[in-house]
């Protein structure tokens, strides 16, 4: 694989939160996206999800208790965990989290 501008490619996205993913490792998916300030509604996954925040601020609430997460900072949401994005989130996003293939199979993967 070759060197990935990650902000150039969360900039190109068609659509703001709509991931990318760009390459599965150890039955992990990276995947990149553009946060544009609108809120999210709450989820939660059956698998821990690792949330790097490469420029601006992630504006999340994670069972129950605001953070904001900014620019070089990662937030681990561990699993089964209700969260979700607050308004004012805006910049890039990468995620770490476990891919559907892997989740389907029942393969398991390191924490991140």
């Amino acid at each position: 694989m070759s060197v990935v501008d990650i902000r150039k490619t969360a900039a190109d996205l068609p659509d703001a939160w709509s991931s990318l993913p760009l390459v599965r490792v150890a039955g992990s998916d990276v995947k990149v996206l553009r946060m544009d300030g609108r809120p999210l509604a709450p989820e939660s996954h059956e698998a821990a999800e690792a949330l790097l925040v490469v420029e601006g601020t992630l504006r999340l609430l994670a069972d129950g208790v605001e953070t904001d997460v900014r620019a070089g900072e990662l937030y681990v949401v561990e699993a089964g965990v209700e969260h979700a994005v607050r308004p004012g989130s805006r910049g890039t996003l990468v995620i770490v989290e476990r891919s559907a293939d892997a989740a389907a199979t029942g393969a398991r993967t390191a924490a991140p």
